[in-house]
């Protein structure tokens, strides 16, 4: 908890470091250096190539996120290492990087300024923008936005709970070849499985940030309902299986309708975008990614409950005055805890009837 918290903190206070020292940057020139070097015209090469790139991106993450966590983790790192293990959290996630690039759209759009969203959206979206008017470079930002949410803040997060370090490390690894040469047509073979892949570990999250979206919505006073028949009617119009679920869920929560030109409508009833309504999706996302933070705690309380649960339960069968006759099975407990039960159950067994004892 300590370190998910920190992490957050060092992300709002001092945001991502410049691409020279910025461990996903690193990773990306290797991935562009291994691409460069893939075999062209032969898909057999291309998908077998594909697959060692995979397979080195996800070592590469792994072992140094492992090594480091193990390290830093160490009774001697003490805060040094809580601080280290929260500043390498932070690198797989961008949730102020994220509100920033949506308001930067936002403020660019209500200032007229059409060139600079162009600017602005290269950065979030892979489309060509150039020929898209003012409510679809709207709608472009409020798409980047709610698939973003699950890509660059919840699925890093929950695979980080799952595996610790190493899950969020491997994670942004297979995302990040994804972005890179997860398309169709020039890297139809060699990003075949980077994709795959990416559409496997993000199934779960991306789901679940759509629920997130719909709780949000409620909490925001937008349009709850609106997001969840939205997403339920609308989630498939996308290529992919998993970007449609958060995208078609903001949609309805604002109300709006979201186009790619050629591919996809989602919404297809809701009113054209305004820039007005990034900054409502920035709201939503902030509030789900504060849900998704607040479950995240709970995840880690949820071990300690349980045991103190078992105790509680343990006590009031064994060690309760009101049962100190059912002591079939041997309990063990520890410290002075321990010394107090067995002297009630010795004292118990001792003053009960033998007739009572052979029922």
């Amino acid at each position: 908890m300590r370190v998910l918290l920190l992490a957050i903190m060092i992300d709002w206070l001092l945001g991502d470091p410049p691409n020279a020292l910025h461990p996903v940057a690193w990773f990306g020139r290797l991935a562009h250096a291994l691409e460069s070097r893939a075999p062209r015209n032969n898909p057999r090469a291309e998908l077998a190539y594909g697959a060692g790139i995979a397979a080195v991106g996800i070592t590469v993450a792994a072992f140094p996120a492992l090594v480091l966590g193990r390290v830093l983790k160490s009774r001697k790192a003490g805060w040094i290492g809580v601080v280290g293990v929260a500043a390498a959290l932070k690198m797989t996630f961008a949730w102020r990087g994220l509100i920033q690039a949506g308001e930067s759209v936002r403020c660019n759009l209500q200032a007229g300024a059409p060139e600079r969203v162009r600017a602005n959206l290269q950065a979030m979206v892979s489309r060509d923008t150039e020929s898209l008017d003012p409510p679809l470079l709207a709608a472009a930002a409020i798409e980047s936005l709610a698939e973003n949410a699950s890509d660059a803040f919840v699925a890093p997060l929950f695979y980080y709970q799952l595996f610790g370090l190493p899950g969020a490390f491997v994670y942004r690894a297979v995302n990040t070849l994804d972005s890179m040469i997860g398309y169709h047509g020039r890297y139809e073979f060699l990003g075949k499985i980077p994709a795959r892949l990416d559409d496997v570990l993000n199934w779960i999250p991306a789901r679940l940030t759509a629920l997130l979206i719909v709780a949000a919505a409620r909490l925001t006073g937008a349009k709850p309902r609106g997001a969840w028949q939205a997403m339920r009617r609308d989630h498939a119009r996308t290529a992919s299986p998993n970007a449609g679920y958060p995208m078609s869920a903001m949609a309805g929560a604002l109300d709006v309708r979201l186009e790619k030109v050629g591919h996809y409508r989602l919404n297809e009833t809701g009113r054209a975008p305004r820039p007005a309504d990034i900054g409502r999706a920035a709201k939503i996302v902030s509030v789900a990614l504060a849900l998704a933070t607040t479950l995240s705690i709970w995840f880690n309380f949820l071990p300690r409950i349980a045991r103190i649960l078992a105790n509680v339960a343990v006590w009031t069968l064994v060690c309760s005055p009101a049962r100190s006759g059912f002591c079939g099975v041997p309990f063990q407990a520890r410290g002075r805890d321990s010394a107090k039960c067995a002297t009630s159950l010795t004292t118990n067994l001792d003053t009960t009837p033998q007739s009572a004892l052979r029922r």
